[in-house]
This record gives structure tokens, sequence and C-alpha cells, in this order.
């Protein structure tokens, strides 16, 4: 994997006195922040090492610049398909603000060596700065300049790292390329790097991502439930409960929760790989209640697991008509055979943790 170092915007906390608004707000005010001296540009070139403490559970990793490149030859590879629409918005926030601020966040198999670099960083560096968003969140950045450690690290990751899978930022690493295409024959392309966000596959973990469908009264709940008799095994439960593996799922209807579980027949049509999602678009947002695209239907509502069940329960109430379903977590050996074999995941299909957060470390594009 061929990466650099580069010089990054860093945020000025001196004059950040709520991280939680000021962070939210940087996709969308980063050019009014930056005149405000509320960013102040590194000194030299670096790659960074981050943590991120979630829940008393630390995660590390590096940040440096990827070559688009690694992208573009699908050594960096995706497992999701891309939008124009959303490809066109991401474009138009980089012209408008001649930054990324915030890291594609990839991740490749663990490395030893690349581990235990970063784990000397972290014991034995002082750390650049802090960000603590809540009691269950702390984000903590290092700045590594030295050209030594530099040059370490690069071969360790050119050396090892010969593949590496997205996580978030999909589009990102869309538009970045379509920008470095339409610059290929300057003498400087700009966008011929992008910052990312590199971790080993054991710091990430995956968390469902749920669906919450509006039915508008177009199915009643009776013949809702005889038609998916056809294609699950439905049990009523007392209590709302996670499912517990895959061909699993948990469903909210009236008030009421079910296990549901894909019937054999069902699951004996399968081809090599197949998720839940996969079925679930298939025999119930399609078949039952004649959704013909998932991605653009607005009955559809998503929310990520990580939020927790209690969250996920009270989205259902806001929803008229609505039927909940709560989805295993999608298997990141499923994830990395489907992003092998070039095969593409449903959209909605994971939520990684941790999350950098926008304007932690910021890119600016050189014009």
């Amino acid at each position: 994997m061929h990466i650099r170092p580069f010089r990054a915007v860093l945020p000025n906390m001196k004059f950040v006195a709520s991280p939680k608004v000021f962070f939210s707000s940087v996709r969308e005010k980063y050019p009014d922040y930056k005149k405000g001296k509320f960013f102040r540009k590194a000194a030299k070139e670096a790659v960074y090492v981050l943590q991120i403490t979630r829940d008393n559970v630390k995660h590390e990793g590096l940040i440096t610049c990827a070559h688009i490149d690694e992208y573009v030859s699908q050594r960096i590879k995706k497992h999701e398909n891309t939008i124009s629409a959303k490809e066109q918005q991401q474009i138009d926030l980089i012209l408008k603000r001649g930054a990324g601020v915030k890291p594609v966040l990839v991740f490749h198999k663990e490395v030893k060596k690349i581990s235990s670099w970063i784990k000397e960083i972290v014991s034995s560096r002082k750390k650049t700065f802090e960000v603590k968003f809540s009691d269950r969140e702390i984000h903590k950045i290092w700045s590594v300049t030295e050209a030594e450690d530099i040059e370490h690290i690069c071969k360790l990751f050119k050396k090892h790292v010969k593949e590496a899978y997205i996580a978030d930022g999909h589009h990102r690493c869309s538009s970045t390329a379509l920008m470095a295409n339409n610059h290929k024959d300057d003498l400087v392309n700009p966008y011929e790097y992008l910052m990312t966000s590199f971790f080993p596959s054991n710091q990430l973990k995956i968390y469902d991502f749920n669906r919450i469908i509006n039915t508008r009264d177009e199915i009643t709940p009776v013949r809702f439930m005889a038609e998916l008799s056809k294609y699950c095994d439905v049990e009523h439960i007392s209590k709302f409960q996670n499912p517990s593996q895959k061909f699993e799922m948990v469903m909210y209807i009236q008030k009421e929760w079910y296990v549901i579980k894909w019937k054999k027949k069902i699951l004996s049509r399968r081809s090599s790989i197949l998720l839940d999602a996969n079925l679930m678009n298939k025999y119930i947002m399609s078949e039952i209640l004649q959704i013909e695209d998932i991605r653009t239907d607005n009955r559809i509502k998503y929310q990520e697991g990580v939020k927790g069940l209690d969250s996920f329960k009270n989205q259902c109430h806001r929803v008229d008509n609505a039927i909940g379903f709560v989805l295993y977590p999608v298997d990141i050996n499923d994830l990395i055979q489907i992003a092998d074999q070039k095969k593409i995941m449903p959209p909605k299909s994971t939520w990684f943790e941790p999350r950098m957060k926008n304007g932690t470390v910021v890119q600016e594009f050189k014009i």
C-alpha cells in the first residue's frame, strides 16, 4: 500500500468550547472556521496516530494519505455501489471547502509490526491534542514528523499491506477519484492523494443496520404476517432482544416482538454468499411490500444498531403503520469475501465503529 505523510490542518482546541457542536458543524462551515482561526496548519508533514476510546475500549489506527490509484486499481476495495447524486454532493463540498474534513475509514488484516509501531508511539510520545466528546468517547492524536519514523511506517505498509477494505467513505473515494482524473494532465494533481485512516480489522466493530418501514395502510398486519410465513418461521417473544445469529431477525409490529428465521427452503436457494439484507430486500421489501427501489423509496428508514434497542423502538413509535426489523450484524469475513469477489452488498448493510469526527484532521487540496 502506497502511503505518504501530509501537512494537515488541525483544530485550534483553545477556541473549541463545545466539541460536539463545533465538530458536528465543520462539514458545512469549514471555510468560515478556517478564516476565523479555528484551524491551524501543521508546521511539518506528518503521519498521525489516532486512538479512539469508546465505552472504555481503545481503538488505534493510522491517519495518512493513500495514493488514489490504490482505490482505482481496487487494492482499496469497495463493497457498495456509489450514487451519482451523492458523488456530485461530495464534489460540491470538496470545491466549496478546498479540503477533505474527514478521512476515509478502511481496514486491513492485522500486521503485528504495524500494531507494535503504533503502540510504541502511543506509549512513548506526547500527544498532539485530545478531544473529549462525552464520557463514552475520547479521541487522541499523535503527530509523527520524524523522517526516520515516517520512512519506517511507509515501508511497513508497502511491504505488508497488499489490500484494504472501505468501511466508511465510498462516495469520498469515488468523488476524489473523479476529481483526480479531471486533473490527471496537470503538472501537480491536487487530488492524487486521499486522506485515509487505516485500522487493523480487529480494531473495528461492525454493528447491525436496521430497517423501519411505513406500510402506509397498503397491507394489513394480518395479511403481512400471512405473507411473511411463506418465507420465515415466526415466533412471538415477550420482550425485545437482538437476533442471536445470521439468518435470524427480530421484528416489531403493532407493539409486539417476534423472532423470524428464514425457512430452510429459502436458504437452500442461496448462492455462494448471502446476507440477511439480501433476503429481506428480495422477499419482504419487493415481493410482500412491493418496494421496487430500496435506495430511493421514502417508506424505508434506516437506523444504525450502535444507537441501541430503546432508540430503535422509540423510532418505530414515531412512524405510522411501522414494521421494524433488527438484523444480525454482517460478519467481517463475509464482507471481505464479497469485496474480494468484486461483488456488492445491499445499501445500508454495515455500520462500523469507531468513526472519526469531521474536522479532527483536515487535508487541504492545493489548486
